[in-house]
C-alpha cells in the first residue's frame, strides 16, 4: 500500500512511529475479523508472523487511527475496476443486471452508534419487554450475474430507501439494467431513472399504480404500456427535481406457480427483443443481492462486530463488502474448473463456507506478506475446489419463519462456524 494511500485513511498523527501494528496489519487483521475473541486473535496473529504479543487493546487502539475509507476504496479500485478492466464480464442482452436493495443490520449499542443510526423501539408483548436497538440501513448495488458490490453503503437506520437508491445510479453506465423489489416504484425514481436513460425492471406493490391494481385483479392484457404522471401530493417535490411530468413505461403480469399475480414496471419497451415471457427470468435475477445479504448476514457473520463505536461498524462492514469481492476474484478460475467437469449429475459451484474460511486464514501471505503470489494462488484454487455445492436448479426450499427457541438450537448446535 502506498505513502499516499496511508496518508488519506488515517488520522492526522496516526502511524507515524515505529509500532507492533502497522497500517497494513490493522487492515488485514480488519478484514481477517474472526469469531474469537479479540485477544485469541491477537495471539494468533503474534504466532504466525512471530512476533512480539499484541493485547486486545493495543489493537482496539490502532484501530482507532485507521479510517474506514480505506476498505471504500480498496473495493473500488482492487476489485471493482479491476474486474472490469480484467475480467470476463457476463451481460444479459448486452447489459450488466445489477440489483439495488437495502438491508436492517443491527448494531453494537454505543453513545456513537446512537448518534450515527438512531435507534428503532421495539415492544415484544408476549415476552412482555420492551426498549429499543439500534439498526443502521445497509444498501447495495450488485452485479447478479458477476457477484460484484459495485457500490454499498451503510446509514442512519431510517435513511429513505429510494434517495440512497439513487445515490447508486451515479455509479451505473446506458448499458445496466437495474432490478428493484416492490418498495421501489415511486414516480420519483422511475422518472429519475427515464431521464438518465437507464434501464429498469421493478416488482410493483399491489395499490401503486391504478394500472397495476387492475392486473392483479387479472383485468386486461398482461402486458400493458401507460404513461404516468405524478400524484398530485408529489408534483411540486417532481419540479424541485427538475423530473420530467410524465414518463412512458411497460407493465408485465406474472402469474407465480402459487396461482398469485406479480406485476412489474419496466422502461425495456422493445417487445421484439424483450418479450412478455422473458421478464419472468428477467426478474428472477434480482434473487441474487437477496443471497449476498444472506452471505454477510450467516456466512460472514457481518452482525457480530469486532468493536462497538461507530467507526470500527464502519470499518467491519466495509472491509466485509471488500472481502466479498476479493473472494469473487480468486474463486474465479475455480468456478470454471467446476463449470467444466462431465462426469457429475448437476453443475457444480466453489462452496463459500470453504473460500472465506480459505482466504481469511490465508489473508497475511495474501495481502501483507512477500510471499510467492502464483505458488499461493495454486495452493488456494486446490482449497477451493474441495466440497463443492451442488447447483439444483428447480430445487425449491419453502421459506418459513422458525421460533426463538429453534433459531437458537440451529445457531448452537447445527450451523458450522466459517472462521
Amino acid at each position: 500500500m502506498s505513502e499516499i494511500f496511508k496518508k488519506i485513511h488515517t488520522s492526522t498523527n496516526g502511524f507515524i512511529r515505529t509500532r507492533k501494528l502497522t497500517f497494513q496489519k490493522i487492515m488485514v487483521l480488519v478484514i481477517q475479523k474472526s469469531l474469537k475473541s479479540l485477544q485469541i486473535k491477537m495471539n494468533e496473529f503474534s504466532l504466525y508472523l512471530d512476533s512480539p504479543l499484541v493485547t486486545a487493546s493495543a489493537f482496539s487502539q490502532a484501530r482507532l487511527n485507521l479510517h474506514h475509507t480505506a476498505f471504500i476504496t480498496l473495493n473500488e479500485s482492487a476489485v471493482v475496476e479491476l474486474f472490469y478492466k480484467e475480467g470476463e464480464v457476463k451481460r444479459f442482452k448486452g447489459y450488466r443486471v445489477l440489483a439495488i436493495d437495502g438491508s436492517k443490520i443491527r448494531l453494537p449499542k454505543h453513545p456513537t452508534t446512537q448518534k450515527e443510526f438512531g435507534e428503532i423501539s421495539y415492544n415484544n408483548q408476549h415476552l412482555k419487554t420492551k426498549g429499543t436497538n439500534v439498526y443502521g440501513l445497509a444498501s447495495v448495488m450488485y452485479d447478479v450475474l458477476n457477484h460484484i458490490a459495485i457500490d454499498s453503503t451503510l446509514n442512519h437506520g431510517k435513511s429513505d430507501e429510494l434517495d440512497l437508491a439513487i445515490g447508486h445510479i451515479i455509479h451505473t453506465e446506458e448499458n445496466d439494467l437495474l432490478l428493484f423489489d416492490r418498495n421501489y416504484p415511486s414516480y420519483k425514481i422511475l422518472s429519475y431513472l427515464c431521464v438518465t436513460n437507464r434501464k429498469f425492471v421493478i416488482r410493483c406493490s399491489s395499490n401503486s399504480y391504478k394500472q397495476v391494481r387492475k392486473m392483479i385483479k387479472n383485468q386486461g392484457d398482461d402486458d400493458q404500456k401507460a404513461t404516468l404522471i405524478p400524484h398530485h401530493s408529489r408534483k411540486k417535490e417532481i419540479e424541485f427535481h427538475d423530473l420530467p411530468k410524465e414518463i412512458n413505461v411497460r407493465f408485465i403480469r406474472i402469474q407465480l406457480k402459487t396461482g398469485e399475480y406479480e406485476i412489474l414496471v419496466t422502461n425495456l419497451m422493445d417487445e421484439s427483443l424483450f418479450p412478455t415471457d422473458l421478464f419472468e427470468e428477467i426478474y428472477f435475477m434480482r434473487w441474487g443481492i437477496e443471497s449476498f445479504y444472506s452471505i454477510l448476514k450467516t456466512r460472514l457473520n457481518l452482525e457480530n462486530f469486532t468493536g462497538k463505536t461507530a467507526e470500527t461498524v464502519y470499518q467491519d462492514f466495509y472491509s466485509t463488502i471488500y472481502l466479498t469481492g476479493l473472494e469473487t476474484l480468486l474463486t474465479a478460475d475455480s468456478h470454471q474448473k467446476l463449470s467444466e467437469k462431465k462426469k457429475t449429475k448437476y453443475p457444480q459451484k466453489v462452496n463459500h463456507a470453504i473460500s472465506f474460511n480459505a482466504i481469511k486464514n490465508q489473508a497475511f501471505s495474501l495481502l501483507y506478506s512477500d510471499l510467492d503470489n502464483e505458488a499461493l494462488y495454486e495452493k488456494l484454487t486446490a482449497l477451493f475446489l474441495t466440497n463443492p455445492t451442488i447447483i439444483r436448479a428447480e430445487r425449491e426450499v419453502p421459506r418459513k419463519k422458525h421460533s426463538p427457541h429453534n433459531q437458537l438450537n440451529h445457531a448452537i448446535r447445527v450451523k458450522k462456524i466459517v472462521f
